[in-house]
């Protein structure tokens, strides 16, 4: 049997112990929020199907509460697509051992490929420079950053790895810091508590919605560096939702400098120098950057941690707004 063969269909053994204020809770509502790098109907169907146990117990009944301390294990099979193919795309590797490999990832590239791209992507390329991933769910990718987000991410080389950093991620134990250049000008740094959801209008987008209609979504951020309409700040993600710092940002009305989705690309301000103004409209990409990363070794338990200064684009829109501010 052949690697590809092998991964197409990976079982992963998750656990999770059900907090104070999930007490109370529909099991599957509990399931979407400790195991929420999966869907609530993905996760339904894997209740019916016996694949939960709840403290030891298999348990078919999704709307059954769950109690605090109540531990859930998970077995999920996530199928995996052998049509995308490897591909010798260049790659920046941090750092790489036998589990886990850090990767650099530059604007423009695309993590997953999808209905409208196949190849290209930082999957495919993944295939290529670390075969072994073939065997892992998504080629061994644990979380992901947006097509035109720079920055680091972990990749997991192995299966067992893979199990690990899943749940580390789904119980907030990996540690995600950004850059970003804002409009406007901020005094301090705070937390953004507002849940996320898909927007009413635009499935496109996503948005700040009410309590009950989207997850719980919390984004900490201070203010890095001030300028004269704008402002550089340090981000710190304490949940992972899509597209969730620029959303959260937007909603503030603070959106990221050249984010076209969320309203980054209109340029304001009377008075602005003139080459200022021309080099925020001209800006390619929304201007954020993950540029620290930190977690618990899967292998060995010990904490390591990466920092990544931010892309040269970014250095260069800094420069000006300390010149031309």
């Amino acid at each position: 049997m052949s690697v590809a063969e092998l991964a197409e269909e990976e079982d992963l053994h998750l656990s999770a112990t059900v907090p104070y204020d999930l007490g109370g809770t529909r099991l599957d509502a509990a399931c979407a929020r400790l195991f929420d790098q999966f869907s609530r109907s993905r996760l339904q169907a894997w209740i019916d199907e016996g694949r939960l146990r709840v403290n030891g117990e298999v348990v078919t009944r999704s709307r059954q509460p769950v109690a605090e301390g109540d531990v859930l294990e998970l077995e999920a099979v996530l199928p995996q697509d052998t049509s995308i193919q490897p591909q010798d795309l260049p790659l920046t590797v941090v750092h790489a051992d036998k589990s886990l490999a850090i990767i650099l990832k530059p604007a423009g590239l695309t993590v997953h490929p999808g209905a409208g791209q196949r190849a290209g992507t930082l999957q495919n390329a993944l295939l290529h420079h670390f075969p072994q991933t073939a065997a892992v769910p998504r080629a061994g990718i644990v979380h992901r950053l947006d097509k035109d987000t720079s920055g680091l991410l972990v990749v997991a080389l192995e299966l067992a790895a893979h199990t690990k950093l899943v749940a580390a991620l789904a119980n907030r134990e990996i540690r995600r810091e950004y850059d970003a250049v804002v409009h406007g000008t901020l005094i301090s740094g705070n937390p953004i508590d507002l849940p996320i959801g898909r927007h009413p209008r635009d499935r496109l987008k996503m948005a700040v919605v009410d309590e009950g209609r989207g997850r719980d979504a919390v984004t900490h951020y201070r203010v890095q560096e001030r300028f004269k309409g704008h402002t550089h700040l340090r981000l710190k993600l304490q949940t992972g939702r899509t597209h969730q710092i620029r959303v959260h940002l937007s909603h503030q009305r603070h959106p990221i400098v050249g984010d076209t989705l969320y309203g980054g690309d209109v340029v304001r301000g009377s008075g602005m120098d003139p080459a200022l103004r021309a080099a925020l409209k001209a800006f390619p990409r929304q201007a954020l950057h993950a540029r620290e990363l930190e977690l618990e070794h899967p292998r060995t338990g010990q904490l390591i941690g990466w920092t990544a200064e931010p892309p040269q684009d970014i250095q260069d829109l800094l420069q000006e707004l300390r010149t031309l501010s």
